[in-house]
């Protein structure tokens, strides 16, 4: 190897000016061994996350070895009850602080990730969780309730991470709240303004060894705050319970709804009829067409604490960028997101599976038809919005695939710019269509008591520049 000879004058002075560099500009450390975390997660929620390296967990489970953490291995529980400050947490973001952050956070447009926020929210339950129950049991996501936007953020700024148990009957799962609020010093609460969103996961809590359910603390109140707050808990537990019921899974559509699929089947009748003299507008998609698929390997990097299971807020994550590009695909627009519907969370995700995701826009709002055959037409046709329920279908198989599970089913609605509507064809797309049909007019029944409407109006004015996607 030839070397090329530098002075040593000059060489002093290139010796000065890195140094000089580097004391300006600091530099991150390289480190040969890598901090405990579940990548993309923030590191301050993910601290002794992982209790040992990937290669030392594949090793002992090829040896048959239980590679669980040691707060998830079976041994004796304390069912004592617990009060709701017992599993308070608060964690800050230096979103405004660390511009590092932005790699994570902010994306190429400038808006917040909210696939990453929801990822560390699905990580904040998981240290909430296991304050109340203690160490004994294995703790699952079963369910995320639904997201909207309370106040769109407007410049990037610290963010506030915090929750608690808010209901836990003592059986096997646990509602945990949480918010994502503007951060405050310490000890300073939060004002109303300030808080971006709330959400509720649901968690269940299984044995160990046998990965059946088992009992955990009940939760105890003692104020009237949280009495009102244990109760809502409780109501939204009933009322899953009785939607479960009435499911399409169980139950045949209703009087209205069979009319409005009538309706619809003979309005795509009429389009494909060359006699009559309807035909199908440019802007009215078939569901088949806007569908959107992905299949991926699912790496160590993403395990969760139990170690050979994918983490379920990567898994939320995927869910929900898909269903961004999916809806932005339909558009031709930048979506807005407006609420997180609520997402099951049916089998885990093992470590080196295939996860395959189809994301489908199953209903759009003004809708194509009424219940009474009647075409709904936009507000102000000259700036026209509609929004888009997406539906996203997620799967796993094994590498050699041989065997596949349903691993969920998740639901978003964003606000897009345009004039578009979606025409099922098939029985199956019927009945996504009257499932997410349902699920929009729920939700806003729900914004209605929130007293979320104005916000969504304004939102969707756009008087403020909304940094949230």
């Amino acid at each position: 190897m030839a070397y090329r000879y530098i002075p040593k004058r000059r060489l002093c002075a290139l010796t000065h000016v890195a140094l000089t560099k580097t004391h300006l500009h600091p530099r991150r450390c390289l480190h040969g061994t890598a901090t405990r975390h579940t990548d993309g997660v923030f590191r301050g929620l993910t601290d002794n996350r992982l209790s040992m390296p990937w290669i030392e967990a594949w090793r002992l489970q090829q040896e048959g070895k239980n590679v669980a953490s040691d707060e998830a291995r079976a041994q004796e529980r304390d069912l004592t009850p617990k009060k709701m400050s017992d599993s308070y947490h608060r964690v800050v973001l230096p979103l405004g602080r660390d511009p590092w952050l932005s790699d994570t956070y902010i994306n190429s447009s400038g808006h917040i990730r909210l696939g990453t926020i929801f990822m560390d929210l699905d990580a904040l339950s998981g240290i909430i969780v296991y304050k109340h129950t203690g160490p004994g049991v294995t703790t699952v996501t079963a369910a995320l309730d639904r997201i909207t936007i309370a106040h769109p953020l407007t410049e990037i700024s610290d963010l506030e991470y915090s929750g608690q148990v808010t209901y836990a009957s003592g059986r096997s799962s646990v509602e945990i709240t949480c918010k994502v609020a503007r951060a405050r010093d310490e000890g300073e609460p939060s004002k109303p303004e300030d808080v971006l969103l709330t959400c509720t996961f649901t968690m269940v809590a299984l044995d160990p060894n046998t990965k059946k359910p088992v009992n955990i603390p009940r939760l105890v109140y003692s104020t009237p705050e949280e009495e009102k707050i244990f109760k809502a808990g409780e109501a939204k537990a009933l009322a899953k319970k009785k939607n479960i019921k009435t499911s399409l899974l169980e139950t045949e559509p209703n009087d209205p709804e069979s009319a409005l699929i009538h309706q619809i089947w003979l309005k795509q009748v009429a389009y494909h009829d060359p006699n009559h003299h309807v035909r199908q507008p440019a802007n009215v998609i078939a569901m088949s067409r806007t569908q959107l698929s992905t299949a991926s390997i699912m790496q160590p990097q993403y395990r969760n604490r139990h170690q050979t299971m994918i983490f379920g807020g990567f898994h939320l994550k995927q869910t929900f960028e898909l269903a961004f590009c999916c809806a932005a695909s339909l558009a031709h627009a930048r979506p807005t997101f407006i609420s997180a519907d609520p997402c099951t969370f049916r089998n885990p995700v093992p470590v080196g599976s295939v996860l395959y995701l189809t994301a489908t826009v199953v209903y759009t709002d003004p809708p194509l038809l009424d219940e009474d055959g009647s075409e709904p037409r936009q507000k102000d046709p000259k700036n026209p919005v509609t929004r888009l329920h997406v539906r996203v279908d997620s799967k796993v198989r094994d590498v050699e695939h041989g065997n596949a599970k349903p691993t969920g089913q998740f639901n978003y609605t964003f606000l897009v710019p345009k004039d578009v509507k979606v025409l099922p064809h098939t029985y199956q797309e019927y009945m996504m269509y009257i499932d997410a049909r349902r699920r929009v007019q729920l939700g806003d029944v729900q914004d209605r008591e929130d007293h979320n409407v104005s916000e969504l109006q304004r939102t969707q004015s756009g008087d403020n520049v909304n940094l949230t996607e």
